[in-house]
């Protein structure tokens, strides 16, 4: 009997639009979007998807919006989000997809620097759509997710798909996958900021070597929360699962993501290191709690482990059922993106019986470049590459280490309108990421850190604050640390580190050892942690100071903390 593998195959795809067919012709009675809170559309099958898509799209033409405008698009990850995203790219359009939490100025700049024409929006931000209607003069569309009730001068989405025709497929507008589809801006001030050109054929490329490397199949449910504007949802977290016939469940927040899982009994999750960090603390916490846990479960995941290796692979999701009915006890799989996880937590959670694979990539390789695979991965690596990428590491030092460049058909095609930029990270064809590293015997990549972030100690040697902050985060005490480079007296680059601790824990062991919370009690916990951590690290990496930080770092969409917000750079 061929397993399930063998039996998915790979389409082959030209462009958003031919996958976009395909899938909504295959899949058509299957269920592809939900919203998990109350929309105006929030639920459709792959036919309700088609059908929506091709009156939306008529309903744009109709506005006398022609193939190749650009068109914004801001709100809440939901279904009418998709469906304008997918009805851009269906009719040629070029899509601008926005951050949601970007500022009012950032969101205004962004509109301006991308030339957009029309704007759809959610009612979030009616508000900001007043300030800004008629101060940009080329933009004259605007359209709302939601009633928007009374507010005139203002379209609905739904009265626009419902007023329109379906457009008949061979009537559909021609796509050159190789022309620019996409612009993805980085947040950045009047005339600073990124926007990262991406074409149909970087998508598609990208979808068909990840599926290639990794199965999805119809059955999966994958929970969505990360924010839809980032590359990262956008394209393993939305494209994938229609390119799969999988549905997705749009999450109600953050903080329900556990009940959502239960809720839609999710196979698939999408999250970043922080997330996986916090959810096996509460995991590991949990067990160190309850007596008879402590001392059972270590030696269950030890046996489990050999019991694995002998080919039932189901031993641990039976063993450990009670801890994966929490999260809805169909997971098949946590796939991390957007930062490097903890190898520890990846391998604890595999213990428990959870799959999880991390991958590497950026915005502007769409963006997947490496990708470790159920059957072949390392925790501590980034993963392999994909099919149709090639990776190599120029000028590698004495260990091999130096920046990673890639060749590859996702790779974009620069930033728009900024021709300096562009030519500053290509040379010879190759995309030079911004990230230092190496690749192993096995060709695996293995990523140190930005090389932008890099502190050169007296010593002369390179120290990354990202391996430091990973050794540090490990703490029960530490909720997450910012470490960077800090002259001393002598005008030396020494390491020092931003500290928020974690209250939940220190109130702990306050209450246990009845010990009052005080700026010394909390500067010896937190000194006793840096100390364990300089005794994994090489002198020229250890921690000289260290400081405590009350409010939580700033952070990025996918949870990495701005480091030039923090005034460590």
């Amino acid at each position: 009997m061929k397993s399930k593998s063998a039996l998915f195959e790979v389409p082959y795809i030209t462009s958003v639009q031919d996958m976009f067919l395909k899938s909504t012709e295959k899949y058509s009675s299957k269920l592809a979007l939900e919203d998990l809170t109350n929309t105006p559309i929030n639920r459709v099958t792959y036919h309700d998807l088609r059908i929506n898509v091709l009156k939306f799209g008529d309903a744009l033409t109709k506005l006398n919006l022609h193939e190749r405008t650009h068109v914004a698009i801001i709100g809440e990850n939901r279904v009418q989000w998709a469906i304008s995203y997918l009805t851009l790219m269906t009719f040629n359009y070029v899509v601008v997809p926005i951050d949601k939490n970007l500022t009012e100025n950032e969101i205004i700049n962004i509109l301006h620097e991308s030339d957009a024409e029309a704007i759809i929006f959610s009612e979030a931000y009616m508000g900001l759509m007043k300030e800004i209607k008629g101060s940009l003069k080329k933009l004259k569309h605007f359209i709302c997710m939601d009633k928007c009730s009374g507010q005139n001068g203002y379209l609905i989405m739904t009265d626009l798909i419902e007023k329109a025709e379906t457009v008949k497929i061979d009537k559909l507008p021609g796509i050159n996958p190789d022309s620019l589809a996409e612009i993805i801006f980085t947040s950045g001030s009047l005339g600073r900021a990124k926007g990262v050109m991406l074409t149909q054929k970087n998508l598609c490329s990208n979808l068909m070597d990840m599926v290639s490397m990794l199965f999805m199949y119809p059955e999966d449910r994958f929970l969505s929360f990360l924010p839809m504007h980032h590359t990262y949802e956008c394209t393993c977290g939305m494209l994938c699962p229609i390119y799969c016939g999988s549905s997705i469940h749009f999450a109600r927040s953050l903080k329900t993501i556990v009940d959502d899982l239960q809720m839609v009994k999710a196979t698939i999750l999408l999250g970043v290191p922080l997330l996986y960090d916090k959810m096996f603390k509460k995991i590991v916490k949990s067990i160190r709690e309850d007596k008879v846990k402590s001392k059972i479960v270590p030696p269950l995941v030890a046996a489990t482990n050999l019991i694995y290796l002998l080919g039932l692979k189901d031993i641990k999701k039976k063993v450990f059922k009670e801890l994966h009915h929490k999260f809805g006890g169909a997971v098949r799989l946590f796939i991390a993106g957007g930062a490097a996880p903890d190898p520890l937590v990846a391998k604890g959670l595999r213990g428990l019986g959870f799959n999880f694979l991390q991958g590497y990539g950026l915005t502007e390789t769409s963006p997947i470049l490496t990708l470790n695979r159920l059957d072949n991965f390392k925790d501590d690596s980034a993963g392999l590459p994909l099919p149709n990428v090639k990776l190599k590491v120029n000028n590698p030092d004495e260990n091999g280490s130096g920046e990673i460049w890639a060749k590859a058909p996702n790779v974009m095609l620069g930033y728009y309108k900024n021709e300096s930029m562009t030519a500053s990270v290509f040379d010879d064809g190759w995309f030079k990421t911004g990230d230092v590293g190496y690749i192993d015997e096995d060709g695996f990549l293995h990523i140190n850190g930005r090389k932008k972030n890099v502190i050169i100690s007296k010593s002369g040697k390179n120290v990354f604050p990202e391996e430091i902050e990973d050794i540090l985060n490990r703490s029960p005490f530490i909720l997450e640390c910012l470490v960077f480079g800090e002259k001393d007296d002598k005008d030396d680059e020494t390491i020092s580190v931003k500290v928020v601790v974690d209250a939940e824990s220190l109130i702990e062991v306050s209450e246990r050892d009845n010990i009052q919370i005080s700026p010394e009690f909390i500067n010896k916990i937190i000194k006793e942690e840096i100390d364990k951590a300089n005794r994994q690290l090489a002198s020229h990496k250890r921690i000289k100071k260290f400081y405590i930080q009350e409010k939580e770092f700033e952070k990025t969409t996918t949870q990495k903390i701005k480091r030039y917000a923090s005034g460590s750079e």
